[in-house]
């Protein structure tokens, strides 16, 4: 690794742990109490327990976890938090899966998620990944219901080097895909990439409309769009999980990203996600700038949210 990358990746992880600091004192300051106070009587394991489930861990992971350290005997904090973050790891090890966009040209990635959760923001920081990996880049302003959604995706298409396709607010979401993956395979773009509204209080007429953006686009090409990739807010904590299960079951969603990890004590939810719907985690966010959107690794991860240094 040479010097650059090396402080690159020291600088990705001082901005995941520190994103995750509120996370990780939140947990860590109870269990350290906890193990300090003497042995781990039972009562003591049960209220671990409850931490764990307070940090939005999941109920079942909770539980494995807390078994697993009144199981052991810890002398100090950094001895448990090495046990949480091997567990940790051993829950999102398995759903850390980078986006591969190769194959297909142009890939076409669906970007689907309730307003708010940082889906457009996502676009942008995803499309300059890819323009900075040698990729050519489309942006297709999907979200014809919100005139802010399809300003900000052009100001991030100046930003990202990428072409975007946009239409006037309130325009037919469908078409426009339809028009963007027309320009894209004569273009010869590598990556196109489509935001979606996400309006979840009317999910039927949303729905509805994924529907039919996937629906034109096949026209194009049977195999489109080859991701769905589910945009979280980490602060809306167990609400997440039931987006997941929303868009999963309705959108045919094909990984993850969660943004917003250094706004919340609730960290802990995108374990709960793994656990309980195994879909790839293919990017987290812990910042507004736009290196602050990385691949998901799971070990780091792990060590981050259990406030390993």
């Amino acid at each position: 690794m040479n010097d650059s990358t090396s402080q690159g990746a020291r600088s990705w992880w001082q901005r995941l742990s520190g994103g995750l600091k509120r996370t990780s004192s939140s947990i860590g300051a109870a269990i350290s109490d906890m193990v300090m106070r003497g042995p781990l009587t039972p009562e003591r394991i049960d209220e671990i327990e409850e931490q764990l489930i307070r940090a939005d861990l999941g109920v079942d992971v909770s539980a494995r976890i807390a078994k697993v350290i009144g199981d052991g005997r810890y002398h100090n904090l950094a001895e448990v938090q090495a046990v949480l973050a091997a567990e940790i790891e051993k829950v999102m090890a398995p759903v850390a899966k980078p986006l591969s966009v190769d194959g297909t040209k142009p890939f076409v990635i669906l970007v689907v998620g309730v307003n708010g959760s940082g889906k457009t923001t996502t676009i942008g920081k995803l499309a300059a990944r890819l323009h900075a990996d040698g990729k050519s880049v489309m942006l297709a302003a999907g979200d014809t219901f919100r005139a802010a959604a399809i300003d900000q995706l052009k100001i991030w298409g100046g930003r990202a080097s990428a072409t975007v396709i946009a239409r006037e607010q309130g325009a037919d979401a469908a078409g426009l895909a339809y028009d963007a993956l027309n320009e894209a395979r004569g273009e010869g773009i590598d990556v196109l990439l489509v935001d979606t509204a996400g309006r979840l209080q009317n999910k039927a007429a949303l729905m509805d409309e994924l529907e039919k953006m996937v629906r034109v686009m096949k026209k194009l090409d049977p195999t489109a769009p080859h991701a769905v990739l589910l945009v979280l807010d980490a602060t809306v904590g167990q609400n997440a999980l039931s987006q997941v299960e929303v868009f999963a079951r309705t959108a045919g969603v094909t990984g993850l990203a969660m943004t917003k990890l250094d706004g919340t004590a609730r960290g802990g939810i995108l374990v709960a996600i793994a656990a309980r719907h195994k879909l790839p985690i293919h990017f987290i966010g812990v910042g507004e700038g736009i290196e602050d959107l990385s691949p998901f690794e799971a070990k780091d991860f792990a060590r981050a949210i259990a406030g390993v240094e």
